[in-house]
């Protein structure tokens, strides 16, 4: 016995192979569009063609036949002047009858007992036995019968019968079938010469109203070869305006086109905006973090400085200053944490505690204040009312704002400054203004004057530069603001600065929630 080895495994198939991922090659429209109109007008053509021929022929056909009942009702009435003569067919020389008559007398059976065939200009010639033969076996009845006579061609023969006189009369059908050929070749030379011109007539058609398609395709071809994920998109080409009339369907996708292109330039430029937004914000972030960090290292470092000094308790300066200094220190950093808590709560969004507060009365107040804080000042309240100012709100945080921005101006001019602090009513709002004579803002700084640790030391005089506040202030005020529904902005020039504060009335007060103060403020001081 022989031994096998293992059959070997068939090879495995690739995956991917032609066979399996080749794509069905299709036509373009524009040839579908011909191949399906010529198809039509060819069958159309070729259905009218037929029913011509058939409607011709059939027309003809009876045209004949009628032609050889008459034909045989003369024959008979012929044939029954000699009835007892059963090859007569002397009724032949009568005048009157058509060229290729064919004429025979039959027996009882059905037999041709003679017959002849009419020629023009000259004597019938009678038929041969073949002839006769072919023509044996028809009815007497009348019915119309086709035979192919030896010698003669195709007739198309009749027969009937009268007191025992039977008579047969056909006629040659060559003459009806060489018509009928005529009019098939006819109707075939017009059926293709209208084809050629109605298939060059579609051709040209076709292709002018398949022009906005291919428009229209190639600005979507165009719009697929952007590199829409590296470069900023802006100018994607578009459908041009005579290919988006919405009364056609190739109007339709091509404004349906332009309303996509638009949707994605839209999307793709709010993309660009997010990441800037994002990047921005992360950069805002660390700046943020990074001057945190720096304001509350100041303080530390000087409480860490002074403990120090008492703790080896050879410090020249005398522990109640030290502890002053200590408690002064503790104060401001204080101060900067809670200020820096309370932006973080505005910036989450969370809700202040809402209720009718009087701004006549709070600015009053907030005035009185700063007059105790800076008697250096010249202090000034100013009340234009027409009508109660109150607005909805925490009555607090907008003596918060209407504080810091006293101390602002408190801080940043010299001493003999006049500050006057105003209420004014509108039918709709509530505005605060905080006006000085300092010398102002620089231009540069205006932009970003509600940012965080924004400071202008080294623009704005003061008496003493440990004064100056953690630039914090304004950018509190601001986010306040954005989270009452109002807003405030700033206008300066050397020896004017004003701060406008706008609140809505108490009737009109909007909700407002996770709103970023930073930018709100910054928006506020370009307008």
């Amino acid at each position: 016995m022989t031994a096998t080895g293992p059959s070997p495994s068939p090879r495995p198939r690739r995956a991917g192979t032609a066979r399996q991922g080749r794509v069905p090659r299709t036509h373009s429209l524009r040839t579908r569009l011909l191949l399906c109109i010529g198809a039509t007008l060819v069958a159309v053509c070729a259905a009218t063609a037929i029913t011509t021929a058939f409607a011709q022929r059939a027309y003809l056909m009876g045209d004949l036949d009628d032609r050889i009942t008459n034909a045989a009702e003369r024959g008979l009435d012929g044939a029954a002047r000699q009835p007892d003569i059963e090859d007569d067919l002397t009724f032949l020389d009568d005048t009157g009858h058509p060229a290729g008559l064919l004429a025979a007398r039959l027996d009882d059976d059905g037999t041709v007992l003679t017959g002849a065939v009419v020629r023009h200009d000259a004597v019938p010639r009678s038929l041969t036995t073949a002839q006769r033969t072919a023509l044996a076996g028809i009815a007497t009845d009348g019915s119309r019968h086709t035979r192919t006579v030896p010698g003669l061609g195709t007739y198309r023969v009749a027969a009937l019968a009268d007191d025992g006189v039977r008579v047969l009369t056909g006629l040659p059908m060559d003459d009806v079938e060489h018509l009928i050929s005529r009019l098939v070749a006819v109707e075939g030379v017009v059926a293709g010469a209208g084809l050629a011109v109605a298939g060059c007539v579609c051709g040209v058609v076709v292709r002018r109203q398949l022009r906005p398609l291919r428009r229209v395709a190639a600005t979507a071809t165009e719009v697929s070869r952007a590199q829409l994920d590296r470069a900023e998109v802006t100018g994607l080409a578009r459908v041009p305006a005579r290919d988006t009339d919405p009364g056609s369907e190739v109007g339709q996708v091509g404004a349906a086109l332009n309303r996509m292109i638009d949707h994605v330039e839209s999307q793709i430029a709010e993309r660009r905006r997010s990441e800037e937004r994002v990047r921005r914000g992360e950069e805002r972030m660390r700046r943020f973090l990074s001057d945190a960090s720096h304001e509350l290292r100041t303080p530390l470092a000087s409480i860490a400085g002074y403990a120090e000094l008492m703790t080896r308790g050879t410090s020249p300066i005398e522990p109640v200053l030290a502890w002053s200094r200590v408690s002064a220190e503790s104060a401001r950093m204080t101060g900067l944490v809670e200020d820096l808590l309370l932006l973080a709560r505005l910036d989450e969004g969370r809700p202040l505690q809402s209720a009718e507060v009087d701004l006549a009365a709070l600015v009053a107040e907030a005035v009185w204040a700063a007059r105790a804080a800076g008697g250096g000042h010249d202090w000034q309240l100013e009340l234009r009312l027409d009508a109660p100012a109150l607005v909805a709100g925490d009555q607090a945080r907008l003596h918060q704002v209407v504080a810091n921005l006293l101390a602002n101006a408190r801080m940043h001019t010299p001493v003999g400054t006049t500050v006057v602090a105003s209420v004014e009513t509108t039918p709709a709002r509530r505005v605060i203004r905080v006006r000085d004579d300092g010398p102002g803002i620089p231009p540069s700084l205006l932009p970003t004057v509600f940012e965080r640790f924004t400071r202008a030391d080294t623009s704005r005089s003061r008496a003493d530069a440990r004064q100056g506040g953690s630039g914090l202030g304004l950018a509190v005020a601001a986010a306040i603001m954005a989270a009452h529904g109002g807003r405030i902005e700033v206008d300066s020039v050397p020896g004017c600065t004003e701060f406008t504060v706008e609140l809505p009335t108490a009737g009109n007060t909007a909700t407002v929630t996770r709103v970023d103060p930073v930018t709100e403020g910054a928006r506020a001081s370009l307008r």
